[in-house]
């Protein structure tokens, strides 16, 4: 299920230990190389994200053979310059490291061997300029045609066999709206090469000159040294080939690793917990130009000790300083400069960021857009961006938009860390709209982000569904939780499986000593569907009438309550939970912001668990399900230790006449209605 949202409670510091994913940059280039090269190349720790998959897809439907081994590793055997397929329609999704390359790559082989390809993406890639890159294509000789407006995906490149490319003359590409334009050429031009050199030049000031770097250095691992004068002129020597390293490691993501290394010299080290915050994967010797970005933390405050692959962040100044610096150099990066702003005194001014305004989306209206609406004061221009952070007690609970942006979606949660500089009692929650977008670079975000973050236990929401059996408290649980993205406890099934466990073992159900022992001992794990006990997934036994008639009877000793209920308050863990059973309400979590009380008919209850029996091949009656029912029902209102009944501010919900839907909707409307959050239209 896809999350509309992902609520960020108040967030009060960070330690552990990150391991992050392989660039994306990297990663792109690694396979179009790989790709073209002759022979196999082996690629580990390859990012694996929206942005490399679709490459991945644009690899197969030419021809290359990928094989993913045991240990992770993915097995590229490219095509050597030679086409295999002369046409097909490549879908690139919003990857502008994909769609760039493989533009300039196709036509020059489409030129030279004959074929037709369409690249095409997603609506705002077809947004996105690709008009300079087409111009240098043009000056070769590759057919290139417009499909959509002129200068924007997408695009048809063709040729003819035999064909022939113009390289006797320098090829002439602009610098100053993006440097993939110069990438794609780069990995490009070397297939062009069998007749002598190729020139390539750049008019204008080169922008991002960090990613060019990158990619000259993965070009010389592929046997293409390229000779250069600065940024403004590259040669590629006559009867360039690809040929294949053989084995590749890709490091860990730079601009990824921005947003741990600000959360660091926000909320690492700090008196509540003196553990630093380590990066693992990356190091100060990184090839990417976005590492560049410790530089711009340091100058905030940050501090950071770096060894190969690895990066350990503390905060150092507090608050953080504010900087003016021009940004050329990390333009990805600099977007979490944007956010650390809001922690720094005086005003943050990012400059030289024109290139902002043609990425995912116009990333400076959008920053500016969603940054006022925590209460910064911004200012925005053609190419710089001005923040200054909110007054001490003016933090907003801002609605973030992400504008279908990875990087905007990670740098401004980081805004939830606002307890550190807000006045005591006025911190907010932070809501991230479509936190999906994430999985464009680094899909496992959030959970990343919520490993190392700290919060108080009362700032970590909790929605407690109490009711008797059977009411299908435990499916509704579920459903709200996925809907909301949080944990979900199943109380039920603690004791189930002390119930099972027990009854294992040979201890009796009347033995409150022995099952409590038991129950402190319990090897319990939740692995999605599965439930392990010991090891062994015993969802289904956890079924059994059996095990459902023990579970009701060993829930009344004191002794078993107790054994379980810290296993039970350990589940409450960030983002929030969503938890179940008979006194999470009254007795678990009595603080909980919203308690449910489910009710529904015993007919229908007992209607439900006898089609829910029989699906999974459980032998049952109506009536037989019925009188056990009511019989722990009235065990469960009746027993001495937390009995069966609704908190006195629980709100009920009769479900016998509504669909699961109906319930969870109804559960979510209760929850927003105690939320502080106004949603407002996109402004950018």
């Amino acid at each position: 299920m896809t999350l509309t949202h992902i609520d960020l409670p108040p967030l009060r510091g960070a330690a552990g230990s990150v391991r992050l994913p392989g660039s994306k940059s990297i990663s792109n280039r690694v396979l179009l190389l790989a790709g073209l090269s002759a022979g196999t190349t082996v690629v580990r720790d390859l990012l694996d994200s929206d942005d490399t998959r679709v490459m991945l897809d644009a690899l197969r439907a030419l021809g290359c053979t990928l094989e993913r081994h045991a240990d992770g590793a993915l097995a590229v055997t490219g095509l050597g310059g030679q086409l295999r397929v002369h046409e097909a329609a490549l879908f690139l999704g919003n990857a502008g490291t994909a769609m760039r390359p493989l533009t300039a790559a196709l036509a020059v082989l489409a030129a030279l061997q004959g074929g037709r390809f369409t690249l095409h993406g997603v609506p705002r890639m077809h947004e996105r300029p690709i008009g300079d890159l087409v111009d240098a294509l043009r000056q070769l000789g590759c057919g290139v045609d417009d499909l959509g407006a002129p200068g924007y995906p997408p695009l048809a490149v063709h040729g003819t066999a035999g064909g022939t490319l113009q390289t006797q003359r320098e090829i002439r590409v602009r610098g100053d709206v993006s440097s993939q334009f110069l990438t794609a050429l780069l990995l490009a031009l070397p297939l062009a090469s069998a007749a002598g050199p190729v020139v390539i030049a750049v008019d204008g000031e080169l922008i991002s000159k960090p990613y060019v770097e990158i990619t000259l250095n993965l070009l010389a691992r592929f046997g293409i040294t390229v000779q250069r004068e600065g940024f403004a002129r590259f040669t590629i020597p006559g009867g360039s080939a690809y040929r294949t390293p053989g084995e590749l490691h890709v490091e860990a993501d730079a601009s990824s690793a921005s947003y741990f290394i600000a959360l660091g010299a926000i909320a690492a080290g700090t008196a509540a917990t003196t553990e630093p915050l380590v990066i693992e994967g990356l190091g100060l010797d990184a090839i990417q130009g976005d590492i560049r970005f410790v530089e711009a933390a340091q100058a905030m405050g940050a501090d950071v000790q770096g060894s190969p692959g690895r990066l350990t962040v503390r905060r150092g100044a507090w608050p953080l300083r504010a900087i003016t610096l021009d940004c050329n150099h990390i333009p990805d990066a600099a977007m979490t400069l944007a956010v650390m702003a809001l922690y720094a005194e005086g005003t943050t001014r990012l400059t030289n960021i024109a290139s902002w305004r043609v990425k995912e989306t116009d990333r400076i209206a959008a920053m500016a857009a969603e940054l006022r609406k925590l209460g910064a004061v911004v200012t925005e221009g053609a190419d710089f961006i001005e923040v200054t952070a909110p007054a001490p007690g003016a933090w907003q609970p801002g609605v973030i938009h992400t504008y279908d942006d990875h990087r905007i979606a990670m740098c401004l949660s980081l805004a939830a860390f606002n307890p550190l500089v807000a006045t005591p009692g006025t911190e907010v929650p932070v809501r991230i709209l479509d936190p999906h977008c994430v999985a464009k670079t680094f899909p496992d975000y959030f959970p990343v982000l919520f490993s190392v973050a700290q919060a108080a236990e009362a700032d970590i929401p909790v929605i407690t569904i109490d009711g008797p059996t059977a009411s299908g408290k435990g499916t509704l649980a579920s459903s709200v939780a996925q809907r909301l993205g949080w944990h979900q406890l199943d109380s039920g099934l603690l004791y189930r499986a002390t119930a099972l466990a027990a009854q294992r073992q040979g201890v009796a159900a009347d033995d409150e000593a022995g099952v409590a022992r038991v129950a402190s001992a319990l090897n319990l794990r939740f692995d999605g569907e599965a439930v392990l006990l010991d090891g062994e997934d015993v969802a289904t036994a956890l079924r059994q009438e059996a095990v459902g008639s023990m579970a009701s009877r060993i829930s009344a000793h004191p002794a078993v309550r107790g054994a379980l209920q810290a296993l039970q308050l350990g589940f409450r863990r960030l983002p929030g939970l969503v938890c179940d059973g008979r006194d999470m309400g009254t007795v678990i979590f009595p603080g909980a912001p919203l308690k449910v009380f489910l009710t529904a008919s015993p007919a229908m209850r007992a209607e439900r668990r006898y089609k829910q029996l029989i699906s999974k091949g459980i032998p049952a009656t109506l009536a037989d399900l019925r009188a056990d029912l009511e019989a722990r029902d009235e065990r469960d209102r009746n027993r001495a230790v937390a009995p069966l009944k609704p908190a006195d501010d629980a709100l009920l919900l009769d479900n016998s006449g509504q669909t699961i839907d109906q319930s969870v909707d109804q559960v979510l409307d209760w929850w927003a209605q105690r939320q502080p959050f106004q949603v407002v239209p996109r402004s950018a």
